[in-house]
């Protein structure tokens, strides 16, 4: 079988990693994933070797196997999750990036992003600390020359439209109510995951980060116009569901 690339996907079993590998083999490339070699995920390890990924032991602190990976392929996809402290994920990117710069062979890389657009959002705390880490990232990947390709998914619209927006815990569809939790009056404190969801949920809906620049050809290119071949359900389609 003649493959179009080979593609080494890092944090494959983690949520958007297993997608990523099952769409790199649909789509005809030869597909390696990375994973340690005390992951928990067995059966994950296992559905990928019957979709035929080549699953390599290794991890991004052990720099000889994660260049060994580096070796089998030419296309390498980060889906590495992001830690709570803005530090660690600079450093567990720069592992990555060391490693494409010593192999010699990576034709693309594709950071951990799937996000917004982080160099044009006007974010609060504490989504902009984050923001400006993954701003900082891609300096640091320019800067070493290496080939790349930045996917900005903005929101996975389907997971946030099914219930508008609402608590994940509400039914969904809202056919008859939209619910508004609390009485409005109190103030009080905000878990850590809570005010990160918030402060994204700010900058995409309030300052309407997602939409309010143009994608000019000099730094992007909307990607319906590079895979007009591919059906897409848009927002105005999948609410349709809702009248």
């Amino acid at each position: 079988m003649a493959f179009k690339s080979k593609v080494l996907i890092i944090g494959a079993t983690g949520y958007i990693g297993k997608f990523i590998a099952e769409a790199s083999v649909k789509n005809g490339h030869q597909t390696f994933a990375l994973v340690r070699e005390e992951t928990s995920k067995v059966h994950t390890q296992e559905y990928f070797h019957s979709l035929g990924v080549n699953v390599l032991i290794g991890d991004i602190y052990d720099h000889e196997s994660l260049l060994r990976a580096m070796k089998e392929v030419d296309v390498v996809i980060s889906t590495v999750g992001h830690r709570s402290h803005s530090n660690i994920l600079i450093q567990d990117q720069k592992k990555i990036i060391a490693a494409i710069k010593e192999s010699n062979n990576i034709k693309r890389f594709l950071p951990s992003e799937f996000g917004m657009d982080v160099d044009r959002v006007h974010a609060v705390e504490p989504a902009k600390s984050l923001f400006e880490t993954k701003s900082k990232l891609r300096r640091v990947i320019e800067e070493e020359d290496i080939p790349y390709t930045i996917v900005c998914a903005n929101y996975f619209a389907r997971t946030c439209i099914q219930n508008l927006f609402q608590h994940p815990d509400l039914e969904a569809p809202p056919r008859d109510l939209v619910h508004i939790l609390g009485d409005g009056t109190p103030r009080d404190e905000t878990d850590a995951l809570l005010k990160m969801i918030l402060s994204v949920a700010y900058s995409a809906f309030v300052k309407g980060d997602q939409y309010n620049f143009d994608i000019k050809p000099y730094f992007g290119v909307e990607a319906t116009t590079l895979y007009p071949e591919l059906k897409y359900t848009t927002v105005d389609e999948f609410l349709n569901q809702f009248v």
